[in-house]
């Protein structure tokens, strides 16, 4: 999709404040951050068992992914939904998570929300819900547990469903 953007380094600065559109004239009102490359999974379909991973001086940090997602924010995006790779992989996501929970206290954002494998989820629910998160995905392609370890290569399905539990007591709506 093609839109106008002004640089995160302007957006606190520019003067207007008006929606972004799409070359279809249609307001700009969800996107998708990838935050991360990385995965703990090298699921079959999509990475090979031995990546190659950017640099990590070529990924933005997360005072740039929340700089970025604020401009987006202040132009009129209303959902936001952090992806990766895995996120929860990141070192210190939960800040990004924090930071952004603002844009939800203030009304700017409606909903704050996460694509995971749920490896991570059984660590990072309770924090999750508490940034303001109310509902996630997890992408899970089977729970035949031997399946699951062929197509993830050496995910462990228990993890996962450990993690959906943990989810769910913290009142996130998987």
């Amino acid at each position: 999709m093609n839109v106008w953007f002004a640089s995160a380094a302007t957006a606190g600065r520019f003067p207007s404040r008006a929606p972004l559109v799409d070359t279809f004239g249609r307001a700009v009102t969800y996107l998708r951050v990838s935050v991360t490359d990385r995965c703990d999974f090298r699921c079959v379909y999509c990475m090979a068992e031995h990546m190659t991973f950017l640099p990590k001086p070529e990924l933005l940090t997360l005072e740039e992914l929340d700089r970025l997602c604020s401009a987006f924010v202040a132009r009129g995006v209303k959902k936001l939904r952090l992806t990766g790779g895995e996120p929860l992989v990141r070192r210190d996501v939960m800040t990004l998570f924090r930071s952004l929970g603002r844009h939800l206290d203030s009304g700017d954002l409606e909903e704050l929300t996460l694509t995971t494998n749920g490896s991570q989820l059984a660590r990072f629910a309770g924090d999750l819900a508490a940034c303001g998160v109310k509902r996630i995905n997890v992408s899970l392609d089977t729970l035949d547990p031997a399946r699951f370890r062929a197509l993830t290569r050496w995910g462990d399905l228990s993890k996962v469903l450990a993690g959906i539990d943990a989810a769910q007591a913290a009142g996130l709506h998987v």
